[in-house]
Parts: structure tokens; C-alpha cells; sequence
């Protein structure tokens, strides 16, 4: 190879960046499980399938020295030419055994291409890096990959085209404009890939995506191959897996949905007016050479602290909608090299990017809703490697506590005890949401028939509502916090006064000769979380 300067130095551009961020030695804990008729045998190395000289040579230049736990079960499933919903934590690198396959032509003339495979995602900067990989993964063969994406010269693109395309990865939006300009053709598209079906869904591409697959030229499922790669795995990606998919292979790495535990998850009040400076002390405790990608809500709020930033010292950059296609590529490009060791970044860059080494991930602001999060932290702790996310919340945030909490229990993440009260008391408030019932109106004085003294030692008039029918057994409300602990049941502690008087129907029925079967059942509820008298407990800050 160092007898052509020129082939040595495109094989040097392709594969500089490496994988050198992959810890593949934490691989074998990450649960996997695949169901569906008649599943292939998953592989323990690229050695155990045929693959081709080509595409093995370039897997061994790429540095990867063993199958992801995605692909050790994927690649089995597209080679059998089995249809994928795939569904993985982040960081576990989804959609690249998908260009492993790309290696037979499609049709393409001058003014029009037919591309033999097609690859859509949700935004430009995960196109271009699926695109890049792809040219890894052709590199030294005769197929042709090409990618198309809004905000950016469409002559220029379509000029490209023209010089023939194999492979094509694009964006919905500017995939349905090429093919209204008759530039691009879909009658031989055998493959297709949907990466980060869940987040284009968000995006509201459905209506593009089904144009794209259902209503031109594209073979029907069951003649086509179809890939479907996502983190979460919610109703609308269920009906779109039964419209695109033919008795497909279900593929679950990790909890559908969940976080690595790779990933150190912090979580610190922070009121608004507070935030710039505690962000300056975690820059300067984490380092300003390391890699840190900093979660805004709004365009101008990224602006806005990347000035600040700016002006502290900090070499940092931000990426944004408003911004030019132009200026975004320079943005990430300066991150990855660590010119700028900080960006300041709002939802557009929390999916799929593929950013080695961050080793910090800061929500600013904490996002709406649980997948967000889910997939912004996932930014960090890729691919095996361990990684810091801190969040600063406060009262905005309340409404993702419960699933906030539930996450990091799950990950076996340290719980603030002040969360931990939030959730209970937004819990107990009797919110209605996903498999909430409604708030409760018996009275567990009436009830319950327990005297008022046992409940409390402060406050014991003080009047507590409870649930206590057989069908609604969930606690409706409890005392506020603070209020004293009291040791009701012998060599147990529990968290609240109410709690602890219903854990009395355990073993002093004297003090309750009216229970109901419903209060029985949440008293047994109550004892089975009861916690040893030994346990410390931790008051609510």
C-alpha cells in the first residue's frame, strides 16, 4: 500500500478516527435477547460468517476486533435475509451492520439513479456520519455510497448522483424532493434501513416516510429486506414495524428504552439563576481538555451559553437549527478534534451521533419527557466506555420525576433523597398519568378506624386521606415532609407517619377492628417495604 501515495492516503483519511473509543471487553455483560420464528444463531466473531474478502479487509482497518452485542445478533439475521426491529440502549452502536451488506450494485444512469439500498435518518448530522461510515465499508470495492440531506447546495448533491449511487442515505424531506425532481428512483431499493425510526417519528417524518416506502416505487415487504433501528420501542414504532416489516426478528439489546450502566447518572437541584455558575464549576472539575457536550432547550438559550462561555475562557462551540449546514459540520468537526472541547447543543444532536470519547454529558436544561434524556446521556459512555451525565433540575421539571427516578434505580445510579421525596409526594398527590387512578376520597380515619393519636405525634388532628377499596389500594396523598418518624411496627422503621399507622392493621388489629380487604392489602404492602429498625433513615432535605 505505501507504493501508491494516493491509495495510501484515502485509506489514511478513511480510517484515521478508528474506533479507538470502543472498550469492547465490557461487551459480554450487556443482556441480549432475540425472538421471532425461527432466529439464527447469533455469531461470537466477523469470522464466523461470510462476509467477503472486501468487507472483511475493511472491517480489520476500522480496528474493530469483535462483534457488538447488536451485531453479533444482527448480522446472522440480515444474512439469512430476515427483516430487523432492533431496539438497543444507547451507545451499543445500531445501524452499522446494515452497510456490512452493501456490497452488490444497483442500477444508475445519468439523470436518474436506483439505488440498490437506501438508509434514512432523522437529521443531516446523523446522515453524514452513516455516510461516512458506509465509505469505510466500501472502501477497495465498486459499489458507490452517497448521501442527501436539506440545508445544503441540492445541485451539488445531484451532481454527485449523477456520478452514479449505490447506496444512498438521506434525510425524508430532501429524499422526497429528489425523487419529485425524478433524480432518484426507488424501483430496485431491495434494502432498507430506518435508523432512529423513533426519532424521526418525533420529527414528524411519518408522513415523508410512508410516501418513501408506500406510495412510489419501492418493492413491497417481503420482497424487500427492511431494518428498523430505534432506542425505544413506543406504539407508533409498533405499527410502523407491522406496515414495513414481514415476520421480522425482534432484537433487544439491553432494556428497551434504558440507560447503560456504563453511564454515571448525577442529578442536583439547581435553580435557574444559579446554573452558569455551577456549570463553571463542573467544566473546571472535569477539565477543560476533556470532552463535554452541554444539553440547552432553546436555539437562543445554546447562543446565549456559548457566549457566556466564550467570555469565561472556555474554548466551546454550539450547534442549533438556525444555524447553516455549513456552520454545524465546522462545529462538530472542531468538538471531535477537541479544538473545542465544549459544545453547546440543543435536541438536534442528541440522537445517533457517534462522538468518541465524551466524557461528560450536562443537561442544562433537563428535557420534557424521559426519551430525550434517555438519548442525550447516551451520548457519553459509548460503546462499552465509561461516562458522567449531571442534570440540573428544579421545580420545571417535575414531570418526568417519576420516570427520572425509575431510570436511575434501574441503572443502580445513587437517588438524591430529596428526588426520592419529590417522587413520593408527586406520587401521592394522586396525579393521574400512565396507569395512575384518580385520587381517592375515603377518609382513613372513617375508614380505617385507627385513633387519631397513633397516626402522629405532631399534628394528630390533622387529617389524612387514604385509599382503602379493593380497587383503588394506591396511596392518594400523605403527610407533608418533615414530619416526624414513628416506630409503630416493632423492628421496622417506615417513611411516614400515615404509612406507619397503616402498617399498625399488620399486627394490632385492636387498634383497626374495621379494616376493609382493601386496607389489608396496602398494609401488606406497606410491611413488605417496611426497612429494618437498623436501616438508617435518611430525613428529606
Amino acid at each position: 500500500m505505501s507504493s501508491n501515495p494516493i491509495f495510501f492516503c484515502s485509506s489514511r483519511e478513511l480510517f484515521s478516527s478508528g474506533n479507538t473509543g470502543i472498550n469492547f471487553e465490557k461487551y459480554d455483560d450487556i443482556p441480549v435477547e432475540a425472538t421471532g420464528s425461527n432466529c439464527p444463531p447469533h455469531i461470537d466473531s466477523f469470522h464466523d460468517v461470510d462476509m467477503g474478502e472486501i468487507i472483511m479487509s475493511n472491517i480489520a482497518l476500522t480496528h474493530y476486533t469483535r462483534p457488538t452485542p447488536v451485531q453479533k445478533y444482527a448480522i446472522p439475521v440480515i444474512k439469512s435475509k430476515r427483516d430487523l426491529m432492533a431496539c438497543a440502549q444507547t451507545g451499543k452502536r445500531m445501524n452499522e451492520e446494515a452497510l456490512l451488506q452493501g456490497g452488490r450494485l444497483g442500477k444508475y444512469g445519468r439523470r436518474k439513479q436506483y439505488p440498490l439500498s437506501l438508509v434514512l435518518a432523522p437529521t443531516r448530522e446523523l446522515a453524514l456520519q452513516i455516510y461516512e461510515e458506509s465509505r469505510k465499508f466500501a472502501y477497495r470495492s465498486r459499489v458507490r455510497p452517497c448521501v442527501v440531506y436539506g440545508g445544503a447546495d441540492i445541485g451539488q448533491q445531484i451532481r454527485d448522483l449523477e456520478r452514479g449511487c449505490h447506496l444512498l442515505v438521506a434525510t425524508p424531506g430532501r429524499l422526497v424532493d429528489m425523487m419529485e425532481r425524478g433524480k432518484i428512483g426507488l424501483d430496485y431499493c431491495n434494502y432498507l434501513v430506518l435508523d432512529e425510526a423513533d426519532r424521526m417519528l418525533d420529527m414528524g417524518f411519518e408522513p415523508q416516510i410512508r410516501r418513501i416506502v408506500e406510495q412510489d416505487t419501492m418493492p413491497p415487504k417481503g420482497i424487500r429486506q427492511t431494518m428498523m433501528f430505534s432506542a425505544t420501542f413506543p406504539k407508533e414504532i409498533q405499527m410502523l414495524a407491522r406496515d414495513f416489516l414481514e415476520d421480522y426478528i425482534f432484537l433487544a439489546v439491553g432494556r428497551v428504552g434504558s440507560t447503560s450502566e456504563n453511564i454515571t447518572q448525577k442529578v442536583v437541584w439547581v435553580e435557574d439563576g444559579d446554573k452558569r455558575s455551577f456549570l463553571l464549576d463542573l467544566l473546571n472539575a472535569t477539565g477543560k481538555e476533556s470532552l463535554t457536550l452541554v444539553f440547552v432547550e432553546t436555539k437562543k438559550g445554546a447562543d446565549a451559553l456559548e457566549d457566556f462561555l466564550y467570555r469565561e475562557g472556555y474554548a466551546c462551540t454550539s450547534i442549533h437549527g438556525d444555524r447553516s449546514q455549513r456552520d454545524r459540520e465546522e462545529a462538530l468537526n472542531q468538538f471531535r478534534s477537541g479544538r473545542c472541547p465544549i459544545l453547546v447543543a440543543t435536541a438536534v444532536a442528541a440522537r445517533g451521533l457517534d462522538i468518541s470519547n465524551v466524557k461528560h454529558v450536562i443537561n442544562f436544561d433537563l428535557p420534557s419527557d424521559i426519551e430525550e434524556y434517555v438519548h442525550r446521556i447516551g451520548r457519553t459512555g459509548r460503546v462499552g466506555n465509561l461516562g458522567l451525565a449531571t442534570s440540573f433540575f428544579n421545580d420545571k421539571n417535575s414531570n418526568i420525576t417519576k420516570d427520572l427516578l425509575d431510570i436511575l434505580v434501574e441503572a443502580k445510579q445513587e437517588v438524591p433523597s430529596w428526588l426520592e421525596s419529590l417522587g413520593y409526594e408527586n406520587q401521592h398527590k394522586g396525579n393521574t398519568g400512565r396507569g395512575r387512578s384518580k385520587r381517592c376520597t375515603h377518609n382513613f380515619f372513617r375508614d380505617v378506624n385507627v385513633p387519631p393519636m397513633v397516626l402522629d405525634q405532631k399534628g394528630a388532628s390533622q387529617e389524612r386521606r387514604i385509599a382503602t377499596c379493593s380497587v383503588c389500594i394506591n396511596f392518594c396523598s400523605l403527610a407533608p415532609l418533615g414530619s416526624p418518624l414513628v416506630d409503630l411496627v416493632p423492628g421496622t422503621t417506615v417513611r411516614h407517619p400515615v404509612v406507619a399507622a397503616l402498617a399498625v392493621v399488620v399486627g394490632a388489629e385492636a387498634h383497626a377492628p374495621g379494616v376493609t380487604e382493601g386496607a389489608e392489602a396496602v398494609a401488606a404492602l406497606v410491611e413488605v417495604s417496611a426497612r429494618p429498625f437498623s436501616e438508617p433513615f435518611e430525613e428529606p432535605l
